[in-house]
């Protein structure tokens, strides 16, 4: 998943999976997995953690429920590992509660006229710090060189975010020089670093807030040698960032503590963080442990059998956050080798089901006739179920040019596709795909053709769940009844097959390559996007080098795959290229991109379904002062960022939380115009 930007282990990030707890399983850091429990779940603490220990001191109590495999955020992908180093770790710039990329180790920045050539001022108030808190050195230029060759020389599961957009790393990176003052980053003095780039990047400074460019002390680095990022011992790294690691114990705590001579220390407010861990397990505890003072947020539970009690009692606190851009998708598998976990009972069964997933209308038969707002209400609740719908894999307001947000770009695409495409609305909180009459519509074009190929009916499509997860039973249970009904169970059925969670994540998430892929069609991964760009969804599935082609279609990329080129993947591709060569008008790299979307979304290969957040929780958080952004490392829609975050002594109410809402996004509109045209001013 590499919506790790979390896992598959139930991690922090709302009930997804460690984008990476397996080596080499995905090169990206944030395909995530979809868990039947979702973010914001909290565990036991101490009755005092959610208050002061002593006057004047604020405590932030929440939960985790991953531990971190390392803490080197230079080389992992994996969000249990991110979670924690982004609160202790900076790099060049971060993100404000407005969304803007902002200085931070860096305190000024500017760029070449013709786009390639970066250069950062470095602060000289920046220093490295024990986990005891002890002045270890300088923050300097180095330092993120250092960084940048370590990253690559360990081939970090994050050196694709820069190793095609830096000059020269791709070489160094293939042992083709290897001579790293060949690559494009210098540090030209103490206070310097400069990146020469391939070629222009509008959203180069976002990259900078990922764990990959950040820097690291040389010589604390050679001195801890295999041992440095250590899973438990915050020894093991420096800190350079607003807090503290003070300890980890598995599967029970992580603790932090405010550094207290962190350059910008005005702007933390919280002065410890303590995470509790928890299993997932009895979802009335969040509730009961934030009412009881021990938790400062609690993930609700609306299909829970208290939930109905809870409501009665919490009304007017329980309130539900913005959608963020993690997108959950159900995928098709259209080259399945896999058949160990089905319900087909002879060969002509499989092969009819593969012609079928590779024939468009079927798919989108399937699309149209998959009821999604009864899927989320599985999860938030009839009420909440809307608030968390996605209709298409890129955000529609993920990026805007033009006045127009992306979702209306793709829109105007989708159009010339056919008349089926004529009324649907791409907006979030809305399920904009789901109409019988079109599925029927679809399915009769489907069947006729395949059953001239000799196709057999009804289709049966293997789908997994963990059964351990009620949620997901159930979402996936209201999947099959919807399709079932809309295109009639002799003509389609969803065979789900219940297994355990390790091996669901065998199978998807976790399968080393597409032959490892043991499902027809599967809503177990999502996205979460690495940059503020919309090539960081579509390149995934290019058929040549996408990272997660088989993860999402049960294929492996660069194999020339015979199903990819049948629905026209290649196609796809094309397209997908032609935007990103388009380096320097944004509004037209939007637009090439928003044609690429358009085509994706037609093709009904991968059918998303909601965001991660828009869900319902209590809150004693002061809303929207959270560092905020759609992407990298420093912004947030979750708890997960404590920088700038402030708390208030009694739960948030919905009033309280819909006008702090409403004043924060006519602030953002005009912050980010006013970054916007300020930005000119760093064009050197």
């Amino acid at each position: 998943m590499k919506i790790q930007k979390n896992i598959l282990t139930i991690d922090c990030k709302g009930s997804i999976m460690d984008r990476k707890t397996k080596e080499d399983t995905m090169k990206t850091r944030k395909v995530l997995a979809l868990a039947g429990v979702t973010l914001l779940a909290a565990g036991v603490l101490a009755a005092c953690s959610g208050g002061s220990a002593t006057k004047g001191e604020q405590t932030f109590a929440f939960t985790y429920e991953t531990d971190p495999d390392n803490l080197n955020y230079l080389t992992t992908s994996k969000a249990a590992t991110s979670n924690i180093t982004s609160n202790v770790i900076d790099g060049l710039l971060e993100n404000d509660r407005y969304g803007n990329l902002v200085p931070s180790m860096a305190e000024d920045w500017s760029v070449s006229k013709d786009g390639l050539i970066y250069t950062y001022k470095i602060r000289q108030d920046a220093k490295w710090y024990t986990s005891e808190g002890e002045e270890y050195a300088p923050v300097k230029a180095q330092d993120f060189v250092t960084g940048l060759k370590y990253a690559t020389d360990k081939k970090s599961q994050a050196l694709y975010l820069v190793q095609d957009s830096i000059k020269g790393l791709d070489a160094y990176a293939k042992g083709e020089n290897k001579d790293f003052s060949q690559v494009g980053i210098k540090a030209l003095d103490d206070q310097t670093v400069q990146y020469t780039l391939n070629k222009p990047e509008s959203f180069w400074n976002s990259k900078t807030t990922m764990g990959v460019l950040a820097p690291v002390n040389e010589e604390f680095l050679n001195s801890k040698g295999d041992d440095f990022g250590k899973a438990t011992d915050p020894s093991s790294i420096l800190y350079n960032g607003p807090y503290l690691l003070k300890s980890i114990v598995t599967k029970s705590t992580v603790e932090f503590a405010k550094n207290p001579n962190y350059w910008d220390k005005d702007n933390v407010h919280i002065d410890k963080v303590k995470l509790s861990f928890w299993d997932g397990q009895d979802t009335s505890k969040p509730a009961e442990n934030f009412k009881d003072g021990s938790l400062s947020a609690a993930r609700l539970y609306p299909t829970s059998a208290s939930f109905a009690e809870l409501e009665k009692e919490m009304k007017d606190n329980i309130v539900y956050t913005q959608q963020d851009s993690t997108t959950y998708v159900v995928g098709t598998n259209i080259d399945r080798q896999s058949y160990k976990y089905t319900s087909k009972t002879s060969d002509e069964q499989k092969t009819s089901t593969k012609k079928a997933l590779l024939n468009k209308d079927f798919r989108q038969a399937i699309a149209f006739g998959f009821d999604r707002t009864a899927y989320a209400s599985q999860l938030n609740g009839q009420t909440g179920a809307s608030k968390i719908l996605r209709n298409i894999f890129v955000p529609p307001t993920f990026v805007q040019a033009d006045g127009k947000n992306f979702g209306d770009m793709v829109k105007e695409k989708l159009v010339t596709y056919g008349d089926e495409w004529k009324d649907v609305n791409l907006a979030d909180a809305q399920d904009g795909l789901y109409n019988p009459e079109k599925a029927k519509a679809e399915f009769a074009k489907a069947k006729s053709a395949l059953q001239a190929e000799g196709v057999q009916f009804p289709i049966h499509l293997d789908m997994p769940v963990d059964q351990t997860a009620t949620t997901k039973v159930q979402r996936v249970q209201s999947f099959k009844q919807s399709v079932e009904e809309t295109l009639g169970a002799d003509n389609v059925v969803i065979d789900i097959q219940q297994l355990q969670k390790d091996e669901v994540l065998n199978i998807t998430y976790f399968a080393e390559t597409a032959a490892g892929e043991d499902w027809d069609i599967s809503d177990n991964v999502g996205w979460t996007p690495d940059f503020a760009d919309p090539s960081t969804y579509l390149d995934i599935i290019k058929p040549s080098v996408g990272e997660n082609t088989k993860t999402y279609l049960g294929f492996d990329s660069g194999t020339d795959n015979a199903a990819a080129k049948k629905v026209g993947l290649n196609d796809y591709e094309k397209l997908v290229i032609e935007a990103g060569n388009e380096t320097i008008d944004v509004a037209k790299r939007y637009d090439k991109y928003a044609v690429a979307q358009a085509w994706l979304t037609d093709s009904a290969l991968i059918i998303p379904t909601t965001s991660l957040t828009g869900r319902p929780i209590l809150s004693k958080m002061v809303p929207f002062t959270m560092p905020f952004a759609f992407s990298g490392n420093k912004g947030t829609s979750d708890p997960l960022l404590y920088k700038y975050l402030e708390l208030q002594d009694k739960a948030v109410t919905a009033d309280e939380y819909q006008k702090a809402q409403d004043k924060w996004m006519k602030e953002k509109e005009e912050s980010n115009k006013k970054a916007q045209e300020e930005l000119a001013k760093h064009v050197k």
